[in-house]
């Protein structure tokens, strides 16, 4: 691109040629010299920084940098520009294009002006026409109260509200989450609007520190519920990465890009494709010793489920989303031999990995994610089953829970579950596709419920009877969970394969390299029937 400012000499056009330089100059000023400091001063970047950052260097075209409000003197001449506040365009993320947008909280906070609205709105319509991944950074609001009466003063200066025939402003937001990735950062406060298209992504982050995501402001709430409450309070990363409206937190800026460009390698540029497979220095037949001694004998004792993962996937690749969300279940991205797959998991140190309603709901949506874009789901089962009591119960934790075992049940992409340890309940059905390859490790255990609850259910009243209860408890719970061995259901071949848990790694690359063929006929979008 001609990055000369200077109009041609002798050009017939030259000064309208200037004029075009002189607004992209107006433009990339954002709102101004202390707009621009007060957002420094906040420690936030200006949005064209942001794209900067998280860009490959020299990679972005901007779109419509001359779209705003020109400020023009008594005779009609034109005296300034007053930007657009959404700024998009396409850019590369490791070399693969993607399309870029997010509102310029220097202008107006980021509230869209018109031109600013058009553009925010047109950032769906461009990722769908051109079909490549959409990245969202988000600081602003709403509309603004004080610009909807028309002009200061008077009536309506023209046409108010959009003809019954526009096309409903959230169809292309719709649309994008079943063709294209879609990732969206709150580096900032972010509400209304803004915030409806942020968390209408597959994978959102925000800073922790600066980002606050708010239907309303402190304002709104205070006059209509009539309590005090600061925006960190109301809607900081401390309430929305436990409530599951935002997926990860971030340190802070650079932190969230990196965390945008990592969950975009895993994913294809749209349904139409599958997902890159990259170069793996990590071999396929690593057996890691630790393996075999990480689930202890001791039945109630816990043990650390991620670190069995990063033994098993492709060294420093497992990516984990909405860790404090669900928390008993583990969900993420990660690569063996270097392809990608979804790795779905227990943790066993909270609730011994029992699924509450807020896991299931995010069990659910890592399905569809990986259904949509053709992930083969690894399952690494520790599931004791439904969280149980009056809080699970007050929270309706079987219909959240239903949907996630019918979601895992009508999966279509291939579908692998080791088991690790416990296997117990209606829950534990989620961890499984209708067509499933099924290895188990010797610690796997079998039943309707755990051994526990099945001994307090079935012996109850021999157990109050006895001179030392709790010594009869714990003699029939052991003696029960000897009886759960995963030998005999290997040599009824209940499952797949009985393995050693070392073998875990290579096993599951041989899978995956059998499975590229039924892969590659499941491309193009994926429908979902009604859940509970």
């Amino acid at each position: 691109m001609n990055d000369n400012k200077t109009p041609p000499s002798g050009s017939d056009w030259g000064e309208r040629i200037g004029a075009i330089h002189e607004r992209r100059e107006m433009a990339k000023a954002h709102g101004g010299p202390e707009a621009v400091k007060r957002q420094h001063d906040k420690g936030r970047l200006t949005l064209r920084e942001r794209i900067d950052r998280l860009l490959d260097q020299g990679s972005f075209h901007e779109m419509g940098m001359g779209a705003g409000a020109a400020e023009t003197d008594a005779d009609g001449n034109f005296e300034s520009l007053s930007p657009a506040n959404f700024i998009l365009g396409f850019g590369k993320v490791d070399g693969r294009t993607c399309i870029v947008g997010g509102e310029d909280f220097t202008v107006s906070g980021g509230s869209p002006n018109p031109a600013g609205l058009r553009k925010s709105i047109y950032t769906e319509e461009m990722a769908l026409q051109y079909r490549v991944p959409l990245i969202r950074l988000h600081e602003g609001g709403g509309g603004s109260v004080a610009g909807a009466g028309g002009k200061k003063g008077g009536g309506n200066s023209g046409p108010v509200g959009e003809p019954p025939y526009t096309p409903h402003r959230f169809l292309s937001v719709a649309r994008t989450m079943g063709t294209i990735p879609v990732c969206a950062a709150a580096v900032g406060p972010v509400a209304g609007l803004p915030a409806a298209r942020l968390v209408a992504s597959h994978f959102s982050v925000m800073t922790r520190e600066t980002a606050q995501v708010l239907v309303a402001g402190p304002a709104v709430v205070e006059r209509a519920l009539g309590r005090k409450i600061n925006k960190e309070e109301l809607g900081g990363a401390q309430v929305h990465l436990k409530s599951g409206a935002i997926d990860n937190g971030a340190v802070d800026e650079d932190d969230a890009f990196r965390q945008i460009r990592q969950f975009l390698s895993y994913m294809p540029p749209n349904v139409d494709q599958l997902p890159p497979t990259i170069a793996c220095s990590d071999p396929v037949d690593r057996c890691d010793d630790r393996l075999a001694s990480i689930v202890p004998r001791d039945r109630r004792k816990a043990y650390d489920m991620r670190k069995l993962i990063a033994m098993v996937v492709d060294q420093d690749s497992f990516f984990e989303t909405g860790r404090q969300y669900g928390p008993g279940q583990i969900v993420g991205l990660a690569r063996m031999n270097g392809q990608p797959v979804g790795i779905y998991s227990n943790d066993c140190r909270y609730y011994a990995g029992a699924m509450s309603a807020a896991g299931a709901r995010k069990v659910k949506r890592f399905i569809e994610l990986c259904e949509t874009f053709h992930l083969p789901i690894i399952a690494l089962v520790d599931e004791p089953g439904f969280m149980i009591g009056p809080e699970a119960e007050a929270e309706g934790t079987i219909r959240p829970g239903t949907a996630a075992v019918l979601a895992a049940a009508d999966c279509q992409v291939p579908w692998a579950s080791v088991i690790i340890k416990k296997n117990f309940g209606v829950a534990a059905a989620a961890h499984y596709a209708s067509q499933c390859h099924v290895m188990a490790w010797p610690s796997a255990e079998f039943g309707p419920l755990p051994v526990e609850g099945g001994v307090a259910v079935a012996f109850g009243r021999e157990i109050a009877a006895h001179p030392d209860p709790d010594a009869r408890r714990l003699e029939l719970e052991e003696m029960l969970a000897a009886r759960q061995s995963p030998f005999p259901r290997a040599e009824s071949f209940a499952f797949h394969e009985l393995i050693d848990p070392r073998e875990t790694r290579p096993m599951l690359c041989r899978w995956l390299e059998v499975s590229a063929e039924r892969l590659k006929g499941l491309t193009g979008p994926r429908l979902y029937p009604m859940r509970p």
